[in-house]
């Protein structure tokens, strides 16, 4: 690790450059979108550097030139105008009463009238931002800088409370309004979230705001590329392949498949989750560090709500305006991409339809983790033991342990859950066999409900077939009649074929048989 300093969790530009902390310029990006425009949109998932973006143009408004010494935009910039800047950080909030969003509002507007007065007359949030925003360009002689942070913090924290969400949007709606209707006192305005609350929402009437979350001049302006690794991370890749007993390019590959994938318009290089990057760098081994930070309960609540079939994630098909015009609460798949969960993974040009999946494999096991105890009886702490059991099971062949222990995940059913058991069966045997995958090689399948099922290990094959109110005798003859088992007749390793059957009445495994 030598003497260097990960800035983790460290959102402030100023104390970066100060206090010597490695910092990956982005300043070249930034120098463009403030000359490409005034009001800008940037939707990222969590962690992933859009508070430092906001920190950085704050300091580049205020003109601290020193800050960016070396940097690229030291000879871009040659005017280096100090103007005023409001910058509302809606981050440190928690939103769950309709006055919680009021109170950091206020108190950020009690900060700004201390600096540029008040008047009496504005009485409202949206008025006392507009006065403030007016006076700023009045005392100094030059427009103004808006910066908000996390933009959507108390909608997404509302997310399944319609009244508490209708309550936010009627606040920030005319709140976010003043962008527009102070745009002569204006220079430059940038709001930055995880999603993209669509238009009934309070974008509405902001229709001078330009959505850069899938623009490819802009795509890494937060997070890193491989170039900026090879780049700024050369010798920690060395030290890092030294402390895990690998090759330099087995690291490479490894933290690629880690951390890398994240595609947020079509044809573009992948870009690496920075707050993975940095702690594998701090530690010197890789781990599932995004995930560690917490994965919100909103995204389970709308994927249930919703009935998603788990199955769809890996391969989910859409366009670009359902990916780019959200409602926040009643449509899950955009939530999941915007929030980082999926990725574009392909593009069908000629229909306009992006392909998306999980983007690597601390997101892919990550998630898939995350689920388990929503569609299950065990919590975050039994999980992880209950898969490892399966794993067992499955390579020291061990069929009916493992459908032992398959039956006690259907076990308790939600009630919530019975009225689509059908969904329910193949969310959980999505969710076990997923993880099982890690371990195994896992092949899963699911049409007009039934399941068919391929898991393999280094001893093992297992055919699986799964029905619903059928018999496990019908399931094994489908094996047979559709010669599932034919293309590892000739493998060397011990084949199983297993018929399985669920019943409804039950809500559970009726039977299986092992042939």
């Amino acid at each position: 690790m030598g003497n260097r300093i990960y800035p983790i969790g460290i959102q402030n530009f100023e104390k970066i450059r100060k206090e010597g902390y490695v910092y990956v310029d982005k300043t070249a990006l930034m120098y463009k979108l403030v000359k490409s425009g005034s009001y800008f949109f940037l939707s990222r998932p969590r962690r992933f550097g859009k508070s430092l973006l906001i920190s950085t143009l704050e300091a580049y408004f205020e003109a601290k030139r020193d800050l960016f010494e070396g940097l690229a935009v030291e000879t871009l910039e040659k005017d280096w105008v100090k103007r005023p800047v409001l910058h509302l950080d809606l981050n440190i909030g928690k939103y769950d009463t309709p006055d919680s969003l009021d109170k950091i509002l206020n108190e950020t507007l009690d900060y700004w009238e201390s600096l540029y007065g008040t008047r009496s007359a504005e009485t409202t949030l949206a008025l006392r931002f507009a006065g403030v925003v007016g006076r700023a360009y009045e005392q100094s002689g030059e427009r103004v800088a808006i910066l908000i942070d996390e933009y959507d913090k108390p909608l997404l924290q509302a997310i399944g409370n319609e009244e508490l969400q209708r309550e936010f949007r009627n606040t920030l709606k005319p709140f976010y309004g003043v962008l527009k209707t102070m745009d002569g006192c204006i220079k430059f305005a940038l709001l930055t979230g995880v999603t993209k609350f669509g238009k009934v929402s309070v974008f509405s009437d902001l229709n001078n705001l330009n959505d850069i979350s899938m623009d490819e001049p802009f795509i890494s302006i937060c997070g890193i590329t491989e170039k900026e690794i090879h780049l700024n991370f050369e010798e920690d890749l060395h030290e890092l392949a030294a402390a895990q007993k690998m090759t330099y390019q087995e690291v490479c590959n490894e933290l690629k498949a880690c951390y890398d994938g994240y595609h947020f318009t079509e044809n573009t290089d992948g870009i690496y989750n920075p707050f993975s990057l940095l702690n594998t760098f701090f530690k010197m081994k890789f781990g599932n560090y995004w995930f560690e930070t917490g994965t919100p309960t909103y995204l389970v609540e709308l994927l249930r709500r919703n009935h998603y079939n788990l199955e769809r994630m890996a391969h989910e098909e859409t366009n670009a305006d359902v990916l780019n015009c959200i409602y926040g609460d009643n449509e899950p798949i955009p939530v999941i991409f915007q929030s980082g969960y999926l990725t574009i993974k392909g593009y069908d040009k000629e229909f306009g339809l992006y392909r998306l999946g999980f983007p690597n494999r601390e997101v892919e096991e990550g998630f898939i983790r995350f689920l388990m105890p929503f569609y299950t009886r065990f919590n975050q702490l039994e999980a992880p033991f209950e898969i490892q059991r399966f794993v067992r099971e499955i390579r020291s062949g061990q069929p009916n342990a493992f459908f032992k222990r398959l039956q006690s995940f259907f076990a308790d059913t939600p009630y919530e859950l019975v009225k689509d058991l059908e969904l329910h069966y193949q969310n959980v045997l999505f969710i076990v066999f997923k993880l099982v995958g890690f371990y195994t090689q896992a092949e899963y399948h699911t049409s007009e409900g039934r399941v068919d099922l391929v898991v393999k290990t280094a001893d093992y094959i297992y055919v699986m077939e799964f029905k619903l109110e059928g018999t496990a005798e019908e399931a094994l003859q489908q094996i047979e009649e559709k010669q599932y088992a034919l293309p590892f007749e000739a493998d060397p390793r011990k084949l199983f074929k297993i018929g399985v059957n669920f019943s409804n009445k039950t809500r559970n495994i009726e039977k299986w048989i092992i042939e």
